[in-house]
C-alpha cells in the first residue's frame, strides 16, 4: 500500500511530458487519397534528419496554405468544386495535427465563409484541402518538408524560456 500512495503522489506532482505534448495536438481526419501522398512522403528518402510524421506534415501542409492571402479562396474552391464530388462515404484516416495549424482551420471553420447559405464543411475536409491544394502545387512534396523544418523551429522557440515537466 506505501508503495501504491508514493506512485500516485509521484504522479500528481510531476506528470510525464507526454502529457504535456499530447495537448499540444489536435486529431483530425484525412480523406485517403491525401493520407496516401503523405505516407509517401513520410515514408521518403526526403524525409530524414529528423523524420517527420503526420502531425508535422499536415500542420505544414496547413501552414503553406494559410501563407497564402488568398487561403480561405483557394480551400473553398477545392471543396466546392473537387472534394464535393468524392463520395461522402469516401474513407478517411484519424491523424493528428499542432495546435496552432488546428486553429487557423477552426477560425476558417468558424467563418461566414462556412456559414448559411454556404454548405458546412468540416474539419476534415478543410485539412483534406490544405494537404490536397500543397501536392496539387508541389507533388514531390518538398515544400511541405521544409515547411516542416520552419514549423519546427517556431515551436521551438516559443517554448524557450518555458519550464520544462
Amino acid at each position: 500500500m506505501i508503495t501504491a500512495t508514493t506512485a500516485m503522489l509521484q504522479h500528481h506532482l510531476s506528470p510525464p511530458p507526454e502529457d504535456n505534448k499530447a495537448q499540444d495536438v489536435i486529431e483530425t481526419r484525412l480523406w485517403l487519397e491525401e493520407h496516401d501522398w503523405l505516407y509517401r512522403l513520410l515514408r521518403s528518402e526526403d524525409n530524414v534528419s529528423p523524420t517527420f510524421r503526420f502531425p508535422d506534415l499536415i500542420s505544414a501542409s496547413v501552414s503553406l496554405v494559410f501563407m497564402h492571402q488568398d487561403a480561405s479562396c483557394r480551400i473553398f474552391r477545392f471543396l466546392g468544386t473537387e472534394l464535393v464530388l468524392r463520395s461522402p462515404e469516401t474513407p478517411r484516416r484519424r491523424e493528428s495535427m499542432w495546435r496552432s495549424q488546428y486553429q487557423l482551420l477552426l477560425d476558417l471553420q468558424r467563418s461566414p465563409a462556412n456559414r448559411h447559405p454556404n454548405p458546412k464543411f468540416q474539419l476534415d475536409q478543410l485539412t483534406t484541402a490544405c494537404v490536397a491544394l500543397c501536392r496539387a502545387e508541389d507533388g514531390s512534396g518538398a515544400g511541405v518538408l521544409q515547411q516542416a523544418r520552419r514549423n519546427m523551429a517556431e515551436r521551438s522557440n516559443r517554448g524557450r524560456g518555458a519550464p520544462s515537466g
